[in-house]
């Protein structure tokens, strides 16, 4: 196993590098100039401009900027914002904290209701509940986040002022973003859950347990969820890396300020350095998370075996 994390870990590096030698490129042929937003009026000035563009090495050619950045990512260093003269790390850091306590919470919504939700319709096949259940979640699949956020915020904060309208980053202004992101990602959760579980309970070995007297409760337990939880486990690792990446829309709508948000308001500035260390990060994220994901595979049936 040892070597299938170090060989995942260079695979890491070879990912990030292609990623951010790929945004690079598409940066530098996007047309506009990052320099007229750094100093508002003042870097309409040539002299300004010229300035501020050997400053950030922005004359140079794409591969040196490639490689300057590369030198940099390897001491941990994203780069220095064109905006405000800061640390990209410094910037995003709060940021990412914001973020990631939003997609815990949302992740922990998703198990706890997409689950229990998923497991009840399965062991209730074909009853009201688990015809209800198909009928919300294929509902909750096909209405979009935005839709849903601003049908929550109108309904929430508007209506019954539950909760605040501008987020603060406390666990109040966190429950509607991360209601929303969780409701698509819950509905998604109980589908999977309840069909793969309604496999597992026609296999030979769920008849055999049965066959035996065995509790029912060891039976969901140690047959049933065991063999079932992993393309839960699947989704929801690819789930959780795409929340920790930044929720776009969702931050948007809310005013939560993380990484997502920093993506959209970097993007419209042409603030590159913002962009180029948001992407590495999400990149890096996704990456750890399928490895984590693999991990629990062969922690969770003994039959799988990393190579």
């Amino acid at each position: 196993m040892g070597r299938y994390v170090v060989r995942r870990l260079g695979q890491l590096v070879v990912v990030v590098l292609g990623a951010t030698m790929i945004l690079f490129a598409c940066l530098f042929v996007l047309p506009g100039d990052p320099v007229g937003s750094i100093g508002g009026d003042k870097a309409r000035d040539p002299a300004v401009v010229k300035e501020l563009r050997a400053k950030y090495g922005l004359d140079d050619p794409l591969v040196v900027q490639y490689v300057h950045y590369v030198e940099k990512l390897g001491k941990g260093d994203l780069g220095e914002d064109y905006t405000q003269g800061r640390s990209v790390n410094e910037i995003l850091q709060p940021k990412l904290v914001n973020t990631a306590k939003l997609a815990v919470t949302a992740i922990i919504f998703d198990v706890i209701l997409g689950l229990s939700v998923g497991v009840l319709a399965a062991m209730r096949r074909y009853s009201v509940w688990d015809v209800s259940v198909t009928f919300l979640t294929t509902l909750a699949v096909g209405v979009p986040s935005i839709v849903i956020g601003m049908i929550l915020q109108r309904f929430f904060v508007v209506e019954l002022g539950w909760f605040p309208l501008i987020s603060d980053g406390s666990f109040n202004s966190m429950v509607l973003p991360a209601v929303t992101l969780a409701i698509i990602d819950a509905a998604l959760v109980a589908q999977i859950a309840r069909s793969t579980m309604l496999e597992v309970l026609r296999a030979d070995y769920v008849k055999t347990a049965v066959a035996k007297g065995l509790p029912r409760r060891t039976i969901l337990v140690r047959h049933i969820m065991r063999n079932s939880v992993i393309p839960v486990i699947t989704y929801l690792g690819i789930s959780f890396g795409g929340l920790l990446g930044g929720a776009l829309i969702t931050e948007t709508i809310f005013n939560w300020d993380g990484i997502g948000l920093a993506l959209i308001t970097a993007i419209q500035s042409q603030n590159n350095p913002i962009i180029v260390g948001v992407v590495t990060y999400s990149v890096a994220v996704f990456i750890l998370l399928n490895l984590i994901v693999d991990l629990l595979y062969a922690a969770l049936d003994p039959r799988i075996r990393l190579s």
